[in-house]
């Protein structure tokens, strides 16, 4: 399951029942709403109602797409055609033109509850040969005609709770690793791997918790991983695999009713453990100093954001800049660093730098990539890593230099640790967040500069040991 929805550019349905014999077809995600709607509803309906069908229709099966369900069960499909289990889906059918026009619109939006991550699992029937707890379809005509909008008419049947996301990113697949996950492993498959087994954990109490949370993969991981597997009639190797991952993410769901009305919800705290508390004023720390990294950083692209100092220290100034960022993209504007505020503030910079290549080149440092580095990570960030680390190594000889491999070795994280000690960087030795690059990245520019100047026009810091 990806940490958030994205509507997806194709889906396989199953010709028939889950457990029936059928064939299976691929369809872009579009044209399989406009086949469902208009097998489902009648296009000379008011479009209000036509427009609340079909985001309960997009929901539903978006619901089905992001919990993984069928996957998950070991099926090669996402959803079915039987009206039965999923919606009503007939292959070759055509398609109403209203209908399509309003898919082609709104395709890339869904219904959840507020505070909720997972679209709403929004259940519907025809509302007169059949009746159920949620959407009536028949219902949503009478409504519309009394001057109700599609949002309205919604919330009439799943209540006031509800909110509309738009503009939705397209792309993303199934969520299982590329590569099995084992001790050493880190990175986002990790975080998420470790975030279901805690939430399980809580039903069945033989699984043991892992703290951090952090994305790295180590002993605690593994024994939560073995428990799982022992517990399931997996073999209990503490590694996960496609059969280990897909069932974790099925007896996720099914602890969490992901793919019920009544679901317990998945919140925003549980898709990112990056801010595991909440921040106010007051505060002082390493993630108050990434906070204030990211919107600094954001600041210098949004006007309506203040550029401020990155001290640590979250007082008056950084408690504006947060309500500024709450003002400016709609939450509620009160000054404290939430899992929600951090979530919308962490695609933000992500979305500025993503833009940014992570190709080494000598004299020019970029932004925070956004992910923490550590023991098992790869790819260009951490090239990047190491080029800086060496330049300074330069320098400074208790820093080792380390091969460029963009790989995270023992190597790596012993000149991170050497670096933190000697410029006495707060945070896990050897992890390097935004406190952590932003530091490396000041030295880098601070010598390389510095060895271009005249003598005497250093910037910065001052390159003595005895001063670091």
């Amino acid at each position: 399951m990806p940490n958030v929805p994205t509507i997806p550019e194709s889906v396989t349905v199953h010709l028939g029942r889950p457990d029936q014999a059928a064939p299976n077809v691929t369809v872009s995600f579009p044209d399989y709403v406009k086949n469902v709607a208009s097998s489902e509803i009648y296009p000379t309906w008011p479009e209000e109602a036509i427009k609340a069908n079909i985001l309960a229709q997009i929901s539903f099966a978006l619901n089905r797409i992001y919990t993984e369900y069928y996957r998950s069960r070991g099926y090669d499909f996402d959803l079915t055609s039987s009206t039965g289990a999923d919606q009503s889906f007939v292959y070759g059918r055509e398609v109403f033109g209203n209908v399509s026009e309003i898919v082609d619109e709104i395709f890339n939006s869904y219904i959840r509850r507020r505070g909720f991550v997972e679209p709403l699992f929004a259940v519907y029937c025809d509302g007169i040969e059949v009746t159920c707890d949620g959407l009536s379809q028949w219902g949503t005509v009478p409504l519309a005609k009394e001057g109700l909008t599609a949002m309205g008419i919604l919330k009439t049947y799943f209540g006031e709770d509800i909110e509309l996301v738009t503009d939705v990113p397209v792309g993303g697949g199934g969520s299982a690793p590329p590569v099995p996950l084992r001790d050493g492993s880190a990175g986002p498959y990790v975080e998420t791997l470790q975030t279901r087994l805690n939430r399980i954990s809580a039903n069945y109490p033989l699984i043991p918790k892992i703290y951090p949370a952090n994305g790295f993969f180590g002993q605690t991981t593994e024994n939560a991983v073995k428990a799982f597997q022992s517990a399931f009639d997996l073999t209990p190797d503490g590694i996960v695999g496609p059969a280990t991952w897909y069932r974790i993410q099925n007896v996720y769901v099914g602890v969490k009713r992901l793919s019920d009305l009544n679901s317990e919800g998945l919140t925003f705290e549980e898709i990112t453990t990056s801010l595991p508390e909440t921040l106010s004023r007051g505060d002082t720390g390493e993630l108050v100093f990434n906070v204030q990294y990211y919107l600094s950083y954001i600041g210098e692209f949004i006007d309506s954001i203040p550029v401020i100092g990155i001290d640590g220290n979250y007082g008056i100034l950084t408690e504006n800049a947060v309500k500024a960022f709450q003002e400016t993209y709609g939450l509620p504007v009160t000054g404290v660093m939430d899992a929600v505020t951090w979530y919308y503030m962490y695609n933000v910079y992500s979305g500025i730098i993503e833009n940014i290549p992570l190709i080494y080149t000598e004299g020019v440092t970029v932004p925070f990539p956004g992910v923490v580095l550590q023991i098992g990570s790869d790819g260009n960030a951490v090239r990047l890593l190491q080029n800086y680390l060496n330049y300074i190594a330069g320098s400074f000889s208790d820093i080792p230099e380390v091969p460029v491999t963009g790989y995270y070795g023992t190597q790596t994280e012993n000149a991170v640790t050497r670096f933190q000690n000697l410029f006495g960087i707060a945070g896990d030795r050897g992890v390097v967040t935004g406190l952590t690059w932003k530091a490396i990245t000041d030295i880098y520019d601070d010598l390389y500069f510095g060895r271009i100047a005249a003598e005497g026009q250093y910037p910065g810091y001052d390159l003595s040991l005895e001063n670091p």
